[in-house]
């Protein structure tokens, strides 16, 4: 059996933890709204067409923050026609996932599920088709609160006080040919940044997130970050990141170890706009936004586009992927990375939240259930508090396609100085062999014993959740998780995830 070992100490930290790490993604595309978190028909329906199941799923998920509407789709989206009487507002061509938008669901509904959800809203703006002054007409709907034309109109349509949102976003993926208003860097830059002055003069406190390359992937992957912040670094708050993973020809060693690319994409980028900073000889230091990330099987979906010009669906079935526990495992990795790297990425976004890429299904009329990959992401957010901690990883190695010699081991802990309370997150990333891990907990002082301890594991990596089994896979208690004259034991099935709470 492989051994491994884990060093840390409460004196070694990275950042506090982040609670906007936690985002979620709720996007105008397939089923995410309508039939996900709005059905008005449906038996739990509450009195604003809201499915209740789904709320309770994304309470229990632990989700702080929900960027909306878009995504692709705010490329192309005119947020009034979203406001006012649902009866009075008009149909659309979402040129995005080319379906039809009814807009029975816009700002107003939205902002009040968010209320039911207890989540901050991130609010994508549209700099694709539209500009600085829907930028600021959609702010003062939103925020301004009273007297002005705008403000008065959100009060008439029952909002008599500001949503107060804080976050935004200045457009999406616009470096992407395939987005409604694709820009060069240099045109994207200069929108953005005149875009961010003017919300700044409206209201100087918020936070604003400029758009980032779509994927590492894309040819101009960092020159497209340095000619944006050269022009906006000192206007805005953050710089976007947006990666999904997925096994490539059957190569799940590489897959299980996708959190080496979220470590590299994410040094890339900070690298990048500490560069930009530097030249500029500016004091400020941005944040990372990853506000898309999860596994998708992309391939699979651009493999099956309907090509049909015709056909013009209203919330069709888009990307409702199956998840195994193998892509459970790996979003937990994912999730120990994101943590990992807190010094500079302080909000995060797992894409969506239902249906679409989604940690929660539903079927119309039917049930809500938790998908594989709700499970690394609602432990994870319940036991990761205080302070992110510096950890030291000793251990085997194996080799992969993509990234060469990877460690067997990967782990993140997290410690609460008030409570004194200790989270220790690792995963196995071996396919066959379990792996003994032992922590030394000397430094926490009074002796730490096992509050709770959960794995994520199962004898057929390809299990998953569905509508008839939806608990085929859940965590399952580790009960050999203890300790010993200051040292925590555990071993760790092939292809899991643990998480384990200690308490004085």
């Amino acid at each position: 059996m492989l051994t491994a070992s884990l060093l840390l100490d409460p004196a070694f930290t990275v950042a506090p933890v982040s609670r906007r790490t936690f985002g979620s993604f709720v996007e105008h595309m397939g089923r995410c709204v309508y039939t996900g978190i709005y059905e008005p028909a449906h038996p739990t329906a509450d009195a604003d067409g809201f499915r209740t199941d789904v709320l309770a799923l994304t309470r229990e998920l632990g989700v702080s923050l929900v960027r909306y509407p878009g995504g692709n789709f705010v490329s192309g989206y005119r947020w009034e026609d979203g406001i006012g009487p649902a009866a009075d507002r008009p149909v659309r061509r979402d040129l995005a996932w080319r379906s039809l938008e009814t807009n029975e669901v816009g700002i107003e509904e939205f902002m009040r599920w968010a209320g039911k959800a207890g989540v901050e809203v991130m609010y994508a703006l549209n700099l694709g088709t539209r500009g600085v002054q829907e930028a600021l007409d959609v702010h003062e709907y939103l925020n301004h609160p009273d007297r002005t034309r705008l403000a008065e109109l959100r009060r008439s349509n029952g909002a008599d006080q500001p949503y107060g949102v804080k976050m935004f976003c200045l457009g999406n993926e616009l470096d992407g040919p395939w987005q409604t208003g694709h820009k060069t860097a240099r045109e994207y830059g200069r929108l953005a940044a005149e875009t961010a002055r003017a919300l700044r003069s409206a209201e100087p406190g918020l936070e604003l997130v400029a758009c980032g390359s779509s994927s590492s992937s894309m040819p101009t992957f960092a020159a497209w970050e340095a000619a944006v912040l050269e022009l906006a670094y000192d206007v805005v708050d953050y710089i976007s990141a947006h990666a999904y993973y997925e096994p490539i020809d059957g190569d799940i060693g590489s897959f299980l170890a996708s959190a080496v690319d979220m470590d590299h994409f994410v040094r890339s980028v900070a690298a990048t706009a500490d560069s930009v900073g530097a030249r500029l000889k500016s004091k400020r230091r941005l944040m990372i936004s990853f506000d898309e990330w999860n596994v998708w099987y992309l391939r699979a979906f651009e493999a099956s586009r309907d090509a049909d010009a015709t056909d013009w669906p209203v919330a069709p079935r888009v990307i409702e992927d199956c998840y195994t526990l193998t892509d459970a495992v790996v979003v937990g990795n994912l999730l120990i990375s994101l943590l990992r790297n807190s010094d500079r990425v302080t909000a995060a976004c797992q894409a969506q939240l239902v249906n679409v890429i989604a940690p929660i299904r539903t079927e119309p009329g039917g049930p809500a259930w938790r998908q594989t990959i709700f499970h690394p992401f609602a432990l994870t957010s319940r036991l990761a508090q205080g302070e992110v901690l510096r950890v030291e990883v000793r251990g085997p190695q194996y080799d992969t396609q993509r990234f060469g010699a990877v460690p067997v081991l990967d782990a993140v802990a997290t410690h609460n100085p008030g409570t004194g309370d200790v989270a220790v997150f690792v995963v196995n990333r071996h396919q066959t062999e379990s792996l003994n891990l032992s922590v030394a907990l000397g430094g926490f002082g009074a002796p730490l014993r096992v509050a709770e301890a959960w794995t994520l594991a199962d004898d057929d990596p390809t299990a998953a959740n569905t509508a008839e089994h939806p608990d085929r896979v859940v965590p399952k208690p580790t009960p050999d998780a203890e300790v010993t004259a200051g040292l925590l034991k555990v071993t760790l099935p092939p292809v899991s995830w643990t998480a384990i709470r200690l308490t004085h």
